[in-house]
């Protein structure tokens, strides 16, 4: 986990929260050493304002050499050019100001890719993580974008018998225990006093079973609770759901808040979903362009067209043109959409060869690497009742 090197308590606080991650904090370079002795892995140490300019430039100096692997980030309240310079001179990777925590979450995620490259292994390679996370985002309400999760996720479950896990992360008014009309004993928000000692075995019994091998981690009933939920929680759930899943399927609140900011920094594959109006085509350019400030790769992006179909003035092509965007997947309008959420039964599940059901496949093939069509689309299987307990508890066996 990044290491934070900050005396001043409410400073260190507001660093940890931009970057989304496990991260240690240390009051001095002593401290730190003591740290790295033990975590001789560690990808990135980040030397906070209160740290000597003398003292952050004489330990990058010599880490640069001992520790190539590790990259050392400056924070400093104003950045000059004296203070680049001897950035520059000592091997430091990046300079950040303080107020700048975008840049600073966006300079953690490039020295983990840094650390990886020069280590010669990735996050699924040295074991970190085996399942794929799949988010789900859009900067506007009400574009279908907690439907198209929910039936996503149904339709990995189905290609394959995979194990798939619903992520309600629209902490405040998240709607998938409502849509799947689940009853969950416990919440995200249960996870919080067990951060410290959290394993995907404490985690499991948090989850709710939806039907075979699809489960959902639902968001706190009360919206309220939201702001006790840190960050770096979400990034050591969504981490522990990946080495257990084989997909995580993460609904998102709509705005780049810290806990979907720390949803990104795991995410395999982003679906950014629009559909045919001028405001919602406004915010979603307005999210391409800022997804590009957080340097989120444009390779993991896909564009999801819903309600595609809808005779309004705008066509697909323009929402191409606007956005400078392929559009991956086209999910067309239908009532029966409403029908199936209202009755608590995604619409992949009760209807499989529906044009919707069929469109959702599609998009579900192609994440899973295959071909999408007709012949990607399941047979129609009758749906059972969720597992008992202890179907819930077993590790993944894969």
């Amino acid at each position: 986990m990044p290491i934070i090197v900050e005396n001043q308590p409410a400073t260190a606080e507001t660093f940890v929260s931009a970057i989304g991650r496990a991260t240690s904090v240390v009051e001095s370079l002593e401290r730190l050493k003591s740290e790295l002795s033990v975590h001789a892995e560690e990808f990135t140490i980040i030397l906070g304002p209160s740290v000597d300019l003398e003292a952050a430039a004489a330990l990058a100096d010599t880490l640069r050499v001992t520790r190539p692997a590790t990259s050392v980030i400056l924070i400093r309240r104003r950045v000059d050019t004296s203070v680049l310079a001897e950035a520059l001179r000592s091997g430091m990777r990046e300079v950040v100001e303080e107020r700048d925590l975008t840049g600073l979450g966006a300079a953690v995620a490039r020295a983990a890719l840094i650390s990886e490259a020069l280590n010669g292994q990735s996050a699924t390679s040295s074991g970190v993580s085996g399942g794929k996370l799949i988010t789900v985002f859009s900067p506007k309400g009400g574009v279908g974008k907690t439907t198209l999760a929910v039936n996503l996720a149904i339709g990995l479950a189905d290609h394959g018998n995979k194990r798939v896990c619903l992520v309600d992360l629209d902490l405040g008014f998240g709607d998938i225990a409502i849509t799947l009309q689940l009853f969950p004993a416990r919440t995200l928000a249960d996870a919080v006093p067990m951060e410290a000692g959290l394993d995907i075995g404490l985690l499991e019994t948090l989850l709710t079973a939806h039907r075979d091998e699809v489960y959902a981690l639902v968001a706190p009933v009360q919206p309220d609770a939201k702001d006790s939920i840190p960050a770096s929680l979400i990034g050591k759930v969504l981490r522990l759901l990946k080495s257990s899943f084989d997909y995580v399927v993460v609904d998102t609140s709509p705005s780049f808040d810290e806990h979907v900011l720390a949803a990104f920094d795991e995410t395999d594959e982003l679906l950014l979903v629009a559909t045919l109006d001028v405001p919602t085509l406004k915010n979603v350019k307005i999210a391409a362009e800022t997804l590009d400030l957080l340097n989120f790769p444009k390779p993991q992006r896909r564009l999801v067209l819903n309600r595609a179909d809808e005779k309004v003035g705008l066509s697909p092509e323009k929402v191409e043109s606007t956005l400078d965007m392929k559009i991956d997947a086209a999910i067309p309008t239908s009532t029966q959409v409403a029908n199936s959420t209202n009755s608590g039964e995604p619409i992949l599940g009760i209807l499989p060869r529906h044009a919707v059901s069929r469109a959702i496949a599609g998009l579900a093939a192609t994440l899973e690497g295959k071909s999408s069509g007709a012949d990607s689309i399941p047979a129609p299987r009758a749906s059972r009742a969720a597992p008992p307990r202890r179907a819930l508890l077993r590790r993944n066996g894969r």
